[in-house]
């Protein structure tokens, strides 16, 4: 028989909640992180303070944006997908509280050293958390996301080659590896925003059902990987800049011509869906501009700081309300204080990619 209904409400899950699910820690301690390290990069960048960093101040700045807060924010999603694909457990409790104080150790190590410390903290999360995903999806047999796996693991190594790199133990720029770091965030968020930004638009729009191009999806995917890692690995000025250049443009349409699939302007009355439209549209723009770049015709941080603040903190913002609404049971509906939120990191990128175009000196 079935019981009866009491009118009670269930017990809540045990433990602490913060460590309840992934994003809990990574989400609060990535924007956290973001709302101190922003301004103390003003600083340092304006000399109104001097730190004892681990790092020379732009290495530290360029790091800790891609491996400390970006990775953080990836690191807390696949930890929460990870359950909701496969149906298991992924860690919590503890094990979590293990994960969040690594990131965290590795965040403050950076200002208190030594150089070693830092680097061997801050190498520690990925490796772990690629082990753990990884894990899960075989043991689901989830193997569409094992790819996934694969990122996370280029990221430990662009990590690592970054940090070798500072050592003088790579005979490569530092710039090198965090350009790698940050091509590989992106293709993230080119993977797990063709899922989900059609996906929550459809849900939300009745009526509206958007169908993917199998050929347009792959094409747009091989493309930009490609674009990126010429990028990366081919700066402008080489001989191969105006063929990486050409691949870059190639990748910027096709990119603008995924997107177009997921009808954007039927979310302009819903703030919590068009962000991440706007976010996503600033990786068409990024890949524009690195095309450009390797022309000569507009600096190469337009391109870089269009991918780091416009797509990646317009999608960071977004999916933080998105995801943390709907694992919270929380109305999916964006308040004042979350679509003044959207509108300032949205016009943060306009002003950095823009501000130097109009005005270089």
């Amino acid at each position: 028989m079935m019981p009866l209904l009491t009118g009670r409400s269930l017990p809540p899950p045990p433990g602490w909640p913060l460590l309840r699910l992934g994003f809990r820690p990574f989400y609060l301690g990535a924007a956290g992180f973001a709302v101190l390290a922003v301004p103390l990069w003003v600083a340092l960048f304006l000399g109104q303070v001097a730190l004892p960093l681990a790092l020379p101040p732009l290495l530290w700045h360029a790091h800790e944006m891609v491996f400390g807060f970006a990775a953080a924010v990836v690191v807390g999603f696949l930890l929460t997908a990870g359950k909701a694909w496969t149906g298991l457990a992924t860690p919590r409790g503890a094990a979590l509280g293990a994960l969040a104080g690594l990131w965290l150790a590795a965040r403050l190590a950076a200002f208190t050293g030594p150089p070693a410390l830092y680097a061997l903290l801050d190498l520690a999360l990925l490796p772990a958390v690629a082990v753990v995903l990884a894990r899960v999806l075989l043991r689901a047999g989830s193997h569409r996301n094992l790819p996934l796996v694969g990122i996370l693991s280029l990221l430990a190594l662009a990590n690592a080659a970054f940090h070798a790199a500072t050592f003088g133990w790579l005979a490569i720029a530092p710039l090198v590896p965090l350009h790698a770091g940050l091509a590989l965030v992106v293709l993230v968020e080119c993977v797990i925003g063709g899922r989900v930004v059609p996906a929550f638009t459809m849900g939300a729009t009745p009526g509206l059902r958007l169908a993917p191009n199998a050929r347009l999806e792959q094409a747009c995917l091989a493309a930009t990987a490609l674009a990126l890692g010429l990028w990366v690995l081919a700066p402008a000025g080489l001989v191969l800049s105006s063929a990486a250049g050409g691949v870059m443009a190639l990748a910027a349409v096709l990119q603008v011509w995924r997107q177009w699939q997921w009808k954007p302007w039927t979310t302009r009355g819903r703030p919590i869906l068009w962000v991440l439209h706007a976010g996503y549209a600033w990786i068409g723009i990024g890949l524009a501009l690195l095309a450009m770049a390797q022309g000569g015709w507009v600096g190469a941080t337009a391109g870089v700081h269009a991918l780091a603040v416009g797509a990646t903190g317009g999608l960071v913002i977004g999916m933080i309300t998105r995801t943390a609404r709907g694992h919270t049971g929380r109305p999916l509906q964006a308040s004042r204080t979350e679509v003044m939120a959207y509108v300032l990191v949205l016009a943060a990128a306009v002003l950095r990619v823009l501000g130097p175009l109009a005005a270089p000196q």
